[in-house]
């Protein structure tokens, strides 16, 4: 008999006479002949999606039908009555094995019949093992191995491999894998079943596995894992996303080169409610003198492992009225370690209090490409893609990472005041702690979120050097800025952007905040000593703001009332209190002719108050023109408040610019003057409108100083540079060379 003369190879895959020849083409026919005791059957039947408009069938013996059964010792001759049937038709067959009633025969897995005597359909081939319990049956995979794909995912190339076990009569699902992969093996126990689907187009003619027997694993399966170089492997529970069978244990080995380090990342999963017992993942860690090391699911999993090592899932006893649901996704990394991973750090926050320090990547576009993991290390050995650490403690952290730009660190820390008795007059210093700026990740945002008793007190930000209003007219070009914004819930105010080197001393506002340093450059650490705020909590006030502004006279100083591009929220009040240096003249300009902003009740305006005199002109943002540039002597108030509601924004922008007083007179221009007579001084203020003509004063030093429409037109005698931009008139003012 030829089942006498073959191997267990040919006794596992049923090899008895069995035949299928492919007619030829031209012919349009296939057949399929099934020797008795062969164990295989073929299903030709209807592919999904459902038929196209346009049927076509299948004709055995004359007859048309929409499927056809072959059973072993049976031979069927056939047909498609269309010239694409493999968009009509899929063809499955399916070999059972018993190994219960006798020794199971194992060996290579040949595809039988061969896939080019098929007729041109999708096939799916099918191998049914059935076992006993204490059997373990042993799936392996030739290179390039296989990898496992999620729910909705697919194969580049359309074969697929679904491997299935059993817990007594109940089907459990292992996965779905394509080629290309690290998995190498999969064992099972009480039976297993295996499928591998081939497209119609694809040439394949080799199973790629084998079958092998093994003791019992007393688990559900075992999957083996192999790295032969750096990369990744994403990997699921029996079932996902679908539960994991109650009770059970689940486990994967993982083969990793000596001169490599692997780190286990859980991408997804849940746990369901348990009566006895308590799910859990378990490590046998090379070099742990504490195997198995245990974790919770919802714990940092370990990382920076050299070696081969083991992870187990192990399910409870679930609620029977509410039994939840456990399942789980996860990646394991394998890459070359790194010099920092070598290195410790010790970031102690066990002096800060309501203060979490977060290290994570920074958003990045994906990649096709492998790109080895940026972890973050506790204790050189819990490691995950990102670490909050909390105050109160003090922590040892390593990196094992191949570029450490690929992160940045995100930090918050709450001052609050709940007695304003207590608080009153009390002041924090806002200041990044040393320990993080030590860290070789850049920083990227640290917050600190300032509370104060509702109505009862007020804060005051004074900082360590001036600082300037980020504005368009003058950008921040400093390494980091801070952003102040209210923390009031609900409200979305913001303040603006500051940078240090400006002319800002004060920033008073008057509830809730967060400032936020932000930076914008590695260098921050060397400018790190420019940075530095210190708040105080201050007698509470009604305006949300006032601004505390001492120029340096050298430079002109731009700033913008909060909420720029959307405007003050109703009823709000913010002000200014400009510092006017002793002979020296502040030049008040407003960056555009009116505000836009539209009232239904109340009424918007502006207050400019000289402090001296306490004479105060006051404006209407919803009508008039805003007023043009202004000389003033003395230090002054600028105020503006907001109706409610405006159907407009408010916004509005402005600039002060300074010189000398006895530089810079005030003067008229109803009486134009001769081009050469010197005048010792005009204190008259500015009254008429301009006629376009050149006038000059003289400085009491002897310098001559000319106001003229356009420096570089005046046709007089000598050489004339602009010193700044007049009042009223829009002269120019030139100071001669």
């Amino acid at each position: 008999m030829a089942g006498q003369n073959c191997g267990v190879t040919t006794a596992l895959l049923g090899v008895l006479l069995l035949g299928a020849v492919r007619l030829p083409r031209g012919a349009e026919a296939s057949e399929i002949a099934l020797p008795h005791g062969s164990g295989i059957t073929v299903f030709i039947k209807p592919g999904t999606p459902p038929l196209p408009v346009k049927p076509c069938y299948i004709i055995s013996s004359k007859r048309y039908k929409t499927s056809l059964t072959i059973k072993p010792g049976e031979k069927e001759v056939f047909s498609f009555s269309c010239h694409n049937p493999e968009n009509h038709f899929v063809v499955e067959i399916q070999k059972n094995i018993d190994c219960m009633s006798g020794p199971c025969p194992f060996g290579e897995v040949q595809l039988q019949p061969s896939t080019s005597a098929l007729p041109t359909l999708n096939r799916t081939f099918i191998w049914d093992v059935k076992a006993h319990k204490s059997i373990g049956l042993e799936l392996q995979f030739a290179i390039p191995r296989l990898r496992q794909i999620g729910p909705g995912e697919s194969c580049p190339d359309g074969v697929t491999h679904s491997i299935s076990g059993r817990i007594d009569a109940t089907a459990v699902k292992i996965g779905t894998f394509c080629s290309n992969g690290t998995v190498s093996r999969i064992k099972m126990q009480e039976g297993v079943k295996m499928a591998l689907h081939l497209p119609w187009f694809h040439n394949r003619n080799v199973s790629g596995f084998s079958i092998a027997n093994r003791s019992s694993i007393k688990r559900l399966c075992i999957i083996e894992s192999v790295f032969e170089g750096e990369g990744s492997a994403t990997l699921m529970s029996a079932n996902y996303p679908d539960g994991f069978p109650e009770d059970e244990l689940m486990t994967w080995q993982f083969v990793i080169p000596a001169h490599l380090r692997a780190s286990v990342s859980f991408l997804h999963f849940n746990v369901s409610n348990c009566e006895k017992k308590e799910e859990r993942v378990e490590y046998y860690i090379p070099g742990s003198t504490t195997n198995p090391e245990v974790f919770r699911l919802e714990d940092k999993q370990p990382g920076n492992m050299a070696g081969n090592f083991n992870l187990s899932l192990q399910g409870c006893d679930q609620d029977a009225q509410n039994p939840g649901i456990l399942r789980l996704q996860f990646q394991v990394l394998v890459q070359h370690p790194q010099n920092e991973s070598n290195k410790i750090y010790l970031v102690d926050l066990s002096n800060e209090q309501a203060m979490s320090l977060t290290i994570e990547p920074r958003p990045i576009k994906l990649s096709r490409k492998f790109v080895p993991g940026c972890f973050v290390c506790l204790e050189s050995r819990t490691c995950s893609t990102n670490l909050t650490l909390t105050s109160g403690s003090k922590h040892k952290i390593s990196f094992l990472c191949d570029n450490l730009t690929r992160l940045w660190m995100n930090a918050e820390k709450t001052i609050s005041c709940t007695d304003h008795r207590y608080c009153h007059r009390r002041s924090h210093s806002l200041q990044v702690p040393g320990d993080i700026l030590q860290l070789p990740v850049q920083l990227h945002d640290f917050s600190w979120k300032l509370l104060v008793p509702k109505d009862r007190l007020s804060l005051a930000l004074v900082p360590t050097q001036k600082l300037q209003q980020h504005t368009q007219e003058k950008a921040c070009n400093t390494s980091f800025s801070y952003l102040v914004a209210s923390a009031v819930p609900g409200q979305d105010f913001y303040f603006g952007f500051f940078c240090p080197g400006g002319s800002i001393e004060q920033i008073q506002v008057k509830q809730n905040i967060s400032v936020t340093l932000r930076t914008f450059a590695p260098s921050f650490r060397q400018e790190a000593t420019r940075q530095g705020l210190t708040v105080s909590f201050i007698p509470f006030f009604k305006e949300e703001g006032v601004f505390t502004v001492t120029p340096d006279t050298k430079n002109k100083v731009y700033l913008r009332s909060p909420n720029w591009d959307r405007g003050l929220p109703s009823l709000t009040s913010v002000s200014w209190n400009i510092s006017v240096p002793s002979n020296q003249v502040a030049c008040l300009t407003f960056l555009k002719e009116r505000t836009g902003v539209v009232c239904q009740t109340g009424r918007a305006f502006m207050i400019i108050q000289e402090q001296r005199s306490k004479v105060e002109e006051i404006f209407s943002l919803e009508d008039e023109v805003l007023p043009k540039p202004s000389f003033h002597h003395h230090s002054f108030w600028v105020n503006i408040s907001n109706c409610s509601p405006s159907l407009h924004v408010v916004g509005l922008g402005f600039l002060t610019a300074w010189w000398p007083q006895h530089g810079q007179p005030s003067y008229t221009l109803t009486d134009p003057l001769p081009l050469r007579q010197k005048v010792q001084e005009v204190t008259r203020p500015l009254k008429g409108p301009s006629t376009g003509k050149s006038r000059r004063v003289k400085k009491k030093k002897g310098n001559w100083l000319l106001l003229i429409p356009d420096c570089h037109h005046h046709r007089g005698r000598g050489r004339w540079r602009l010193t700044a931009v007049c009042p009223r008139t829009h002269h120019l003012l030139c100071e001669k060379e």
